[in-house]
């Protein structure tokens, strides 16, 4: 599958800010082929890179948001906490920020993340 560049941006900014390493492309789910882009299996932390958001891409039309729907409500109902971001909020380092909050590591609380708008 075709790393987006989103996602490569992702896995260079995990890589020089020293986070731990994820496992890309895991598949979660025993039945069904879901995968997260990114995940820590030991910490239950997922991370989705939501691509197309502003040109109708796959996961803003109908049938892709239901299916992340229901793929995101497995992984909740499972135990796993899922960041989804969009190109943007890793480009601005926000979704660094947030993993490093949710695995307790750096300077930055999840409460204290800002918030930016595309």
């Amino acid at each position: 599958m075709a790393k987006s560049k989103y996602e490569e941006a992702f896995a260079y900014q995990v890589k020089i800010f020293g986070l731990p390493e994820p496992v890309r492309e895991f598949r979660f789910h025993k039945t069904r082929k879901w995968r997260f882009d990114f995940c820590w299996p030991d910490h239950k932390l997922a991370v989705e890179i939501e691509g197309g958001v502003w040109t109708r891409g796959r996961h803003t039309r109908g049938s892709g948001f239901t299916q992340d729907a229901e793929k995101y409500n497995a992984a909740a109902l499972d135990g796993w906490k899922v960041l989804r971001f969009t190109g943007t909020q890793v480009m601005h380092g926000e979704a660094r920020l947030a993993v490093e909050a949710a695995l307790g590591i750096g300077d930055s609380p999840a409460g204290e993340l800002e918030v930016r708008h595309e």
